[in-house]
This record gives C-alpha cells, structure tokens and sequence, in this order.
C-alpha cells in the first residue's frame, strides 16, 4: 500500500486554479472562498493561477471574468497573472517548457508509454467511464507493449501518452477534510493520459508540476477530483517530488442532486451578480450547500 502523509512544515502556500472555460459559478465560490480562508488562517501566501490549458475551450473573455468575479466577492491573492510574483508565469498556456520537461523525466524513468488507441477502441473496451465528474474511462491496457519505444520518441507530439500505473497498489491519502482516501490502482482508475495526441499536456501533468513548481504546500479543491488526487500521488512519486497536503471541499449540487457544472448559467456568479445578489448572499448559499432551492 503506498499511503501519503499530509504534515507539512514549510511555510503555507495555497492557491486558487480556476479554468477559464466558462463563467465561475456556486460552487466554485464555495471552493476558493475555503481555499482563501485557509491561506489567511495560515498566515499564509495565496497564489491564483490561471488554468488555460486547453486551447480550444479557453477564452480570454472568461479569464477576465473569473478574477472579476472572484475578487467582487473579496478574495485577494499575493501572486498572479495580474500581480506577478516569483514563479511567474501564472498562466498555464505559458508554462509548456517546465511540462516538456516533466514529460521527458518521465519517458526517461519508464514510467510512461505512448498509445495509438483511438476513441473508438476505448469505446469499445470493456472499461467504462468513471464516476463523480472523473470521466476518463479505465484504460484496458492494449498499448503498454509499447513501454519499451517511449525513449524512441523526442517529442510527446502525435499520440497519447499514458502513465503505467502499478496494478492493485492502493494509494491511500488522509484529506483534511474528506478523511481516509483509498483506491486501488487498475481497478479505480487505469493507465491515464499525461499528453494529449493533439500536443496539449494533460492535466494530471500540468498540475503536479505547477504546485511543485509553484511550492504549494496545500491543495485545496473539490471532492470530485479525490481520484485525480490519487494519480498525482502516483506521478508525484516518480518524480521525487514533494507531497503537498490536501483539502477537498463537499460539493453543491442542485435541486436534482447534480453537481454544479459550468453549464448551470442561471447559477453563475455573473448572472446572480446581475439579479443585485452580494457577496455575502454568494457565501450564504454556497454554505448552504444542498438543493439550493429558492435561487
């Protein structure tokens, strides 16, 4: 079993990663508002960075309005796009040296492979998509014959390239707020994507080596990506690199039990910005954090 201790001694550092892909909505106000209190609590430094990895859902229009949107509710941070700071830059679209870098230690180390399945032999697998927003389907293996060609490649460019997992090892993790974390690798999740076939860096890659970049010391983010937590573990451990701790906030859902998506407008921090709701209207609802009935 490989588990992961959370006690950290360094000086705190948290951060706030919004996507620019859409309007920030309940949800994501609940989230970073725990995040910014935990940084002050702290005595802390908070660092926002700007996740536009993906190139096509990205969009400036968004970006400006998540650091709007977040800083009308009153957070402030001490690094950013928009302040710098010492491990500028705070973009993700800027940072692919550091992720080519990350790849290459990677190949070097045989932890990851190259893989030519297209979407329809993944569909057509009998792994089926994970749940809980977790919507990468369990990987059945069929490219990692070719572990032996990664050092053949100098570029990521062309194919998928996915990290080995060790196969029923359990990565267990103790989060500050959800508790004992247990998966099991193979079973929980499979071989996942680190680069993209289109030449995107995934986002497993990119967020383990921006917080260790960066020197986050604690990650504090939704129960959704608990299980994205346990690959990170996975790649933080071929790396050397070291183990932040984790908080991960209980989601909110709507009237149906679904949770808050990008996709619920009506629910937006700009829309209820627009209905003259305040600040403190946004936290109010967001601590309430059920059906949120009567919006």
């Amino acid at each position: 079993m490989h588990a992961v201790a959370t006690t950290q001694r360094l000086p705190y550092r948290g951060r706030l990663a919004p996507s620019p892909t859409g309007l920030l909505h309940l949800g994501h106000a609940c989230t970073f508002w725990t995040a910014y209190q935990r940084a002050r609590a702290h005595a802390g430094t908070l660092v926002l960075r700007n996740e536009d990895l993906d190139p096509q859902r990205s969009k400036p229009e968004f970006a400006r309005a998540m650091m709007e949107d977040l800083r009308w509710l009153g957070l402030r941070w001490h690094e950013g796009p928009d302040v710098g700071g010492p491990f500028a830059p705070y973009e993700q679209s800027r940072r692919r040296e550091l992720y080519l870098d990350t790849w290459r230690k990677l190949r070097d180390a045989g932890c990851i492979y190259p893989c030519t399945c297209s979407r329809r032999d993944l569909a057509s697998s009998a792994g089926a998509p994970n749940e809980d927003g977790d919507d990468e389907p369990l990987y059945p293996g069929r490219c990692r014959e070719k572990l032996g060609q990664a050092k053949t490649h100098a570029t990521p460019v062309g194919v998928n390239w996915r990290f080995l997992v060790p196969d029923g090892e359990i990565i267990a993790f103790d989060d500050l707020r959800q508790g004992l974390q247990r998966f099991v690798a193979g079973r929980d999740f499979g071989d996942f994507v680190v680069w993209r076939r289109d030449d995107v860096p995934a986002y497993q890659l990119a967020v383990v080596a921006d917080d260790a970049a960066m020197q986050i010391t604690e990650v504090v983010r939704g129960a959704d990506l608990l299980k994205s937590t346990a690959r990170q573990l996975l790649l933080i451990r071929a790396l050397g690199l070291p183990v932040p701790a984790y908080y991960h906030c209980d989601l909110i859902r709507d009237e149906q039990g679904v949770r808050l998506a990008k996709r619920h407008d009506a629910l937006s921090l700009r829309a209820l910005r627009e209905q003259g709701r305040t600040p403190g209207d946004i936290l109010a609802m967001s601590r309430v954090g059920k059906a949120l009935r009567g919006i």
